[in-house]
């Protein structure tokens, strides 16, 4: 370990820049499909010997002696970025003759954009590094802090944090539910890191054994969520309901389709949902649509209300995702929301929600006076583009059950469990994946639904049109789903809703007290290496 440690730290030029964009490749193996999480101790052991590496000359000033740790944490994010977001390109290859110019700027320009973080991770890291478990800390801290500034900053996007690496199982994901995905990504950067202090030596008995001791907690204590703590008693049986969902497989690029045959899209939802429960099961009490299922706006066409109606029993719900229209008087444009709509057995709205956080340039154009010059658009073409709900509202359905809606990639923000969740039985996530086709998008997006059912400790109802759909516990364990390309339903029977038990303001607070644990490792670390004798 030392000699290779050496070779690392001492390795220049072009072959630097490879091994910090391979690092961070690599550590992609830890994310779904593959979710290999020992990846992450490879690349993040590289990444700290990098850095040990990086050095500027004496004279330059405080900013260009961290340029070089800057570099190998961009480099590093960049391998990361492109490995593990390499598929949203085929959002773009849907339309191609319209987008297909935009493609390397999803490609390689976001992931530029987004490997800034990464590097000034490493590079705040570097202010504070010192021999021994503090270089591992202060990474850790700071990979925690950046992490959490990506979930928040320009609308957010945190997708695939380096925490998920170390929850590829429900196993390996019930730490979330005390210190949020944001305090598992800071502890799992410190776990990852932690074999670099072998290859060095300095506090590698101490840094290594703590190390150890949080990976032994973090399984330990998942499983006892699991197998161990007592469970919640289940609904009594007749106040269990049974939810189907369909999962239809709509072709996006139909789906775009103006030429369509839309009422054929429309029949192909209601005859999955009319289709009898499967082994003689019972009929289902709810019924979820995807995204976006209804092609049409339903409040102008009394006639699909009407087949709804006459496709439901009159005790069954359905919840369906679909584009609604608002007028805004004379002379102004109308404005369209990404909604969920909850239709009753006589084919009336009986709840709706609207999607808050909008994907820029899918669902809006950030700028849009100035950027509309140079022809940039959206990629879903609504005039205006969608607007986006002032507030979150439950979805309160006949029966009692209210559910917390997020309407596609709503649910990767741990942030935006807030609100009425509290009062909340499960959380509904209804989505359109097919944008993405058969790539690692749609299984990184149900992985990070999953860990937010487990951080809320409230079950998931997810329907997506091409997969993946699924009933998922309060634990992030599966009871019954479709997967990626399956078309048909499922039906599956919640025997128990959920409470919030953990607030997102009580997940902050654990992970800003992680945040600073961390920190105070940095600080008697730092204190110790500056005064220590030579």
């Amino acid at each position: 370990m030392e000699r290779l440690a050496d070779k690392v730290i001492l390795v220049w030029g072009v072959k630097r820049a490879v091994l910090a964009v391979f690092a961070g490749a690599f550590a992609v193996l830890a994310l779904p499909p593959i979710g290999f999480f020992a990846a992450m101790f490879l690349s993040f052991t590289l990444l700290v010997w990098l850095i040990d590496g990086a050095t500027a000359s004496p004279e330059a000033s405080f900013l260009g002696r961290l340029w070089p740790s800057f570099v190998i944490g961009w480099l590093f994010g960049f391998g990361y970025f492109v490995a593990g977001l390499w598929w949203l390109g085929h959002a773009l290859m849907i339309d191609s003759e319209e987008f297909a110019w935009a493609l390397p700027l999803a490609t390689l320009g976001l992931p530029a954009v987004l490997s800034i973080y990464y590097g000034l991770a490493a590079a705040i890291a570097r202010v504070f590094w010192s021999d021994g478990m503090g270089r591992i800390a202060a990474l850790a801290a700071a990979f925690g802090l950046f992490e959490w500034l990506r979930s928040v900053t320009f609308t957010g996007f945190p997708w695939n944090a380096i925490g998920y690496g170390i929850m590829p199982m429900p196993l390996m994901m019930q730490s979330a539910h005390i210190i949020g995905a944001m305090g598992v990504t800071a502890l799992a950067v410190f776990v990852f890191a932690a074999p670099a202090l072998l290859g060095t030596r300095q506090g590698a008995t101490m840094g290594v054994g703590l190390a150890t001791l949080l990976f032994a907690a973090h399984l330990g204590y998942g499983g006892y969520v699991l197998y161990v703590a007592p469970k919640a008693p289940p609904l009594p049986q007749e106040k269990q309901p049974v939810i189907r969902l369909v999962q239809p497989m709509i072709d996006q690029a139909a789906k775009l389709d103006n030429n369509a045959d839309r009422s054929a899209i429309f029949e192909l939802h209601l005859k999955f949902s009319a289709e009898a429960p499967k082994d003689g099961g019972k009929k289902p009490n709810i019924i979820v649509w995807p995204e976006t299922s209804i092609p049409f706006i339903l409040t102008d066409n009394q006639d699909a209300l009407t087949r709804i109606a006459d496709t439901l029993d009159d005790d069954q719900i359905l919840i369906a995702g679909a584009v609604r229209a608002e007028e805004m008087g004379p002379g102004n444009p109308v404005r369209y929301y990404n909604s969920i709509y909850a239709i009753d057995g006589r084919g009336q709205i009986v709840a709706a929600s609207d999607k808050m956080h909008l994907v820029p340039f899918g669902e809006y154009v950030p700028f849009e006076n100035i950027l509309d010059n140079f022809g940039i658009t959206n990629i879903v073409e609504m005039p205006g583009g969608f607007s986006a709900a002032a507030a979150r509202h439950l979805l309160e359905l006949p029966t009692g059950l209210k559910l917390y809606p997020l309407v596609c990639y709503e649910i990767i923000f741990p942030d935006e469990m807030t609100g009425d969740i509290a009062d909340a039985g499960a959380i509904l996530n209804i989505t359109n994946d097919a944008w993405f086709g058969n790539t690692p998008g749609p299984y990184q997006h149900f992985q990070q639904a999953r860990v937010r059912a487990v951080e809320t400790g409230l079950p998931l109802i997810r329907d997506a049109n091409s997969g993946v759909s699924a009933i998922v516990d309060a634990h992030g364990q599966i009871v019954a789903g479709l997967g990626l390309n399956q078309a048909g339903f499922v039906d599956a029977t919640l025997e128990g809703f959920g409470s919030a038990s953990r607030s997102s303001f009580s997940r902050q607070t654990y992970f800003w007290l992680t945040e600073t644990l961390l920190i105070l490792i940095v600080s008697i670390s730092r204190f110790g290496f500056i005064f220590k004798p030579n």
